[in-house]
């Protein structure tokens, strides 16, 4: 049995139909960017989100680069602050904190979360804090009441980087609020969205949104995407081309009409894999209510320096898997200052991580045998 890790075609063929209808409509239209597509898109996930703005752009990174610039033209924030940022992210988070000149603050998450320790954040804090940016990694949602109010207390702006969670709920009772059900993406004061072909909501291309309340700041990271231009050959900043094409929007907007169905799907065969993954050399993170993970990724910890004897072995017997992430952020050549600094907790998860096969196209029978071949490997 050939199990891929996540087939991108089998993905788009579950749409497939209504997906070429609308890159065909398109096409057919003769306008191709900041039409209609592009608007109607951007209303739907404002409303999915539960959002006033979604404004699209051109990738994730973007999307939270547009964030921080925008809080830096509008006196919010100024280079050499500090935001405060999971050590264990991805390194795009981290990207677009360094692009505007503003300091990453690296906190561990926990191990049993994967996701940043809420309980080390106040220690962080400095007075040069202006931020906390979470990032909902994997598609496990990392906001907590404490977080909330942690910005409170401080004044902190409440930054998302939702990438790899779309359609993830969560119980807020902090950050000002009552007792509320919200969507990541919603809680803070922004989000960064990234819709790259393999995550939960996908796009056939790089494509990504920042979504808010805040109709300044949506002013300004629309203007900042555009050229830095409100008006046509009229330029308030100094900014970039990043915008959402139409044909990447009128997909996206197709298969936002299923993101709650496919997600239903990563959540059954999540909790196929929580119920009968059993292996001492294998554990997973604490489980969540399944509202709470949108299972962009299914990670396990693998012990005792096995992991790539594990992907090794699953590979051979036709299964796929990936490492996310091999080296972490203040190992990378890129930040060679940070290289010295020590986050036991983030370098072991590097070592130890590998994520199974879970997508909306993967058959529970296929699940089934990764199953199978974990349990019955014995190192």
């Amino acid at each position: 049995m050939n199990i891929p890790f996540l087939s991108l075609k089998e993905v788009t063929a579950l749409h497939g139909a209504e997906i070429n209808e609308a890159v065909t409509s398109v096409v057919n239209s003769g306008w191709y960017l900041q039409g209609e597509e592009n608007e109607r898109f951007e209303t739907n996930y404002a409303n999915f989100i539960g959002t006033k703005h979604c404004i699209g752009c051109a990738n994730g990174l973007d999307a939270l680069i547009w964030i921080f610039r925008a809080y830096i033209e509008l006196g919010v924030m100024q280079p050499g602050d500090e935001v405060i940022v999971p050590a264990n992210t991805y390194i795009a988070t981290i990207l677009a904190i360094t692009e505007n000149g503003l300091k990453p603050n690296l906190v561990e998450p926990k191990l049993n979360t994967l996701e940043i320790d809420d309980d080390l954040i106040e220690a962080a804090i400095t007075p040069k804090t202006k931020a906390i940016c979470i990032v909902h990694l994997y598609g496990r949602n990392a906001y907590t009441d404490k977080i909330g109010e942690l910005c409170k207390k401080y004044g902190l702006k409440l930054i998302e980087d939702n990438a790899q969670a779309h359609g993830c709920m969560v119980k807020v009772k902090g950050y000002g609020l009552e007792v509320k059900e919200m969507m990541t993406g919603s809680i803070g004061d922004a989000a960064g969205h990234s819709f790259y072909p393999g995550k939960n909501l996908g796009a056939l291309g790089d494509g990504g949104a920042v979504t808010t309340n805040d109709d300044e700041l949506a002013e300004a990271v629309r203007t900042l995407a555009n050229y830095g231009s409100q008006k046509k050959y009229v330029f308030k900043y100094t900014g970039r081309n990043s915008r959402l094409d139409e044909i990447q929007a009128a997909v996206l907007d197709v298969k936002l009409k299923y993101l709650v169905e496919d997600n239903a799907h990563r959540k059954e065969v999540a909790n196929y894999y929580y119920n009968h993954i059993n292996n001492p050399l294998v554990s997973l993170p604490d489980r969540l209510p399944d509202e709470q993970n949108a299972y962009h990724l299914f990670p396990i910890l693998v012990a005792g320096g096995k992991r790539d004897a594990l992907h090794d072995y699953l590979d051979q017997n036709g299964v796929g898997t990936v490492i996310h992430y091999p080296i972490a952020p203040h190992k990378q050549e890129c930040y060679k200052e940070w290289n010295q600094m020590s986050f036991p907790i983030t370098e072991r998860i590097a070592d130890e991580e590998l994520s199974l096969p879970i997508g909306p196209a993967i058959k529970m029978e296929e699940v089934a045998e990764v199953v199978r071949l974990i349990n019955a490997y014995k190192g």
